[in-house]
């Protein structure tokens, strides 16, 4: 026999099989990092499911065909006696869509009203968070509890209250009249400036939550600098404040301005015949024309009008990381 078969060095160097099988799952089930990356998969498991999918669907039913049916459009897959027999799409919605005037007058309107909002928001917005951020931190939480406790009530009877505040025997024109403010009620039910109201009334808090997030972190050092080297207080806000404020300007501003392109509950409850927004519209589409293709073309062109600003946040956020790195 050789010599290497009894020799207890030769034995004891050789890696017991036994610990090779136990020591790499107990390594993997002690990672630290391990449940953080299942963590992580969890959002784009949502996002998978609530959004993706959902798209999917919509952009199936986008390049069908029309009809008389139930659901009112043509299959996407055509099958037949043996299986599989072609595919059955259609571009001609969105061919509609970019020939009828009529949407694109619709989208550039959704598009002007939700910037309007946006821009009212943030002027109203911006000292309101401003304020709380300077607040000691005991009446800043009731401040900010006060911000977000109309969303303990729903969104469609918070609208609808509107109604009862606006209309010409409602109560804002009950008591400019009993003052002998005004003789005649204020028509301001029904139109643009109801729609603009609910907008603002409605989506304020999306815009102060991130300004003051990033307001309640600004280093007040900072302005004291400013005001030792001269700079008066509209100047150290100008070139101080309003600079490091950005990132939750940017981020008020999109929370506010991408769902109120698409609103519908606030055109349709508040606004006259002439207020024509794009979620109106793709009701109107929907369920009173049945014609499920072509609303679903304009939900596809929206989303993509959406999500070009999100990237370009996005790429701000990267450049702003890369410059700070």
């Amino acid at each position: 026999m050789g010599s290497g078969q009894h020799d207890p060095a030769a034995f004891l160097s050789q890696p017991c099989e036994h610990t090779r099988q136990v020591s790499a799952p107990a390594k993997k089930a002690t990672d630290p990092q391990l449940w953080l990356r299942r963590a992580l998969r969890m959002p784009y498991l949502w996002l998978l499911l609530f959004f993706l999918a959902p798209f999917l669907i919509i952009l199936k039913i986008s390049v069908a065909e029309p009809m008389i049916a139930q659901p009112p459009f043509s299959a996407l897959l055509v099958w037949g006696a043996h299986g599989l027999q072609g595919i059955r799409a259609t571009f001609e919605n969105y061919s509609f869509l970019f020939r009828d005037g009529y949407y694109g007058i619709i989208v550039l309107s959704s598009l002007k009203m939700a910037a309007i909002g946006t821009v009212l928001c943030l002027l109203l917005g911006y000292p309101m968070a401003y304020f709380i951020a300077r607040q000691p931190p005991r009446r800043r939480q009731m401040l900010l509890l006060a911000v977000i406790l109309p969303f303990w009530i729903s969104f469609l009877l918070r609208v609808y209250a509107w109604i009862g505040l606006l209309d010409n025997h409602g109560i804002i024109n009950h008591a400019l009249m009993s003052m002998g403010i005004i003789h005649k009620p204020l028509a301001m039910l029904y139109n643009d400036f109801a729609v603009y109201l609910g907008i603002v009334y409605s989506y304020l808090p999306f815009m102060i939550l991130p300004l003051y997030s990033t307001l309640e972190r600004l280093n007040v050092d900072l302005l004291d600098a400013a005001a030792d080297l001269g700079a008066r207080r509209w100047r150290a806000f100008v070139d101080v404040t309003l600079p490091l404020s950005m990132p939750g300007i940017l981020g008020g501003c999109l929370l506010v301005f991408i769902p109120a392109v698409g609103e519908f509950t606030i055109p349709a409850l508040l606004g006259g015949a002439d207020t024509l927004m794009i979620g109106r519209v793709m009701w109107d589409e929907f369920f009173v024309s049945r014609d499920w293709p072509v609303a679903s073309a304009v939900s596809v062109v929206l989303l993509l009008l959406l999500i070009a600003p999100i990237l370009w946040f996005q790429h701000l956020q990267n450049r702003e990381h890369e410059a700070g790195s």
